[in-house]
């Protein structure tokens, strides 16, 4: 799986928020298929077909599938 960007916000969210080596980090992880270290999930209400992935504890990445790539949205504090 190929995980891509959908815009320049999303970027510059990670930058603000100095989580660009930690987005990086689990970027890498789904990558190279490794979704339970990533803690890839799928989000609620499934049928709606929007997935996540743990950045650190209080940040994911929010997303959908295109094809075989995965496109991130939005960064999400989940602890808010």
């Amino acid at each position: 799986m190929k995980v891509v960007e959908k815009s320049e916000k999303v970027l510059q969210y990670l930058q603000e928020r100095n989580l660009v080596k930690s987005y990086i980090k689990a970027k890498l992880l789904l990558e190279n298929g490794d979704l339970q270290s990533a803690s890839f999930k799928k989000r609620r209400p499934k049928h709606l077909e929007i997935y996540y992935f743990r950045i650190n504890k209080k940040y994911r990445a929010i997303g959908r599938f295109k094809g075989d790539q995965f496109v991130v949205t939005e960064i999400s504090d989940h602890q808010d």
